[in-house]
């Protein structure tokens, strides 16, 4: 039995320079304050996480970064739902074939690992329908820390299929150096795709287990992508 968890951004799509604008019309509406935005690197970051290095980065305290939370959370995430085009993103190569073809196999359970909230995880994912393959998974509402999302996401699986599935039957795939950091602290392997911001010899010397270019490049590197 296999556990594999998904990253969204950089890994299943990518949503292009909206999703940077919206976040950042949020922190003005809530905290006066955009911060570095563009200078700023997304990849990896869970939510709450980044919020708070931008907030620091314009003179904000941690007390007012966390007062103002709640509420950017709500602004961010109702814009995201109304606003995020899906013309203005990119289903990646092989995601559809691929969540198909393992969703099909008994022995496998298809799950989120993500920086996103959940709101915004299934906004994206709901514009090229891909919420129907992940019944659950491990978000930023439940961490700002992303090394503290695998245990989550192994929990959930308990609660979702009964099964307590161990760290040497889980996979996370993902894009970036966070991902391949959560796996490594959590003793997960990682099955990295070069389709983020990272480079294949990046990913490589970070310790990724596996390293592909997209996900037309999986069969055989792990036993729940054998053909």
């Amino acid at each position: 039995m296999y556990l594999i968890l998904f990253d969204v951004d950089g890994t299943l799509l990518h949503c292009g320079p909206q999703v940077r604008e919206l976040f950042a019309g949020a922190l003005e509406a809530v905290y006066g304050r955009a911060g570095d935005v563009d200078g700023y690197a997304f990849a990896g970051k869970t939510d709450p996480q980044i919020v708070t290095d931008l907030q620091r980065g314009a003179g904000l305290s941690d007390e007012q970064i966390a007062a103002g939370l709640p509420r950017f959370k709500r602004t961010y995430l109702d814009g995201l739902e109304r606003h995020l085009r899906r013309e203005g993103m990119r289903l990646l190569p092989g995601v559809e074939t691929t969540l198909e073809r393992l969703a099909a196999r008994p022995e496998v359970t298809l799950a989120l690992l993500t920086g996103n909230w959940e709101r915004g995880a299934r906004a994206k994912l709901a514009r090229f329908d891909l919420n129907r393959f992940f019944g659950f998974g491990a978000f930023a509402d439940h961490a700002a820390d992303r090394r503290r999302l695998p245990p989550v996401a192994l929990e959930r699986a308990l609660q979702a299929t009964g099964r307590a599935f161990r760290p040497e039957q889980t996979l996370i795939v993902g894009d970036s150096h966070a991902d391949v950091d959560a796996g490594r602290a959590n003793g997960i392997p990682v099955l990295a795709v070069a389709t983020g911001w990272a480079s294949a010899a990046d990913l490589e010397a970070a310790g990724a287990d596996w390293v592909v270019p997209d996900f037309g490049a999986v069969d055989g590197f792990h036993p729940a992508f054998a053909s």
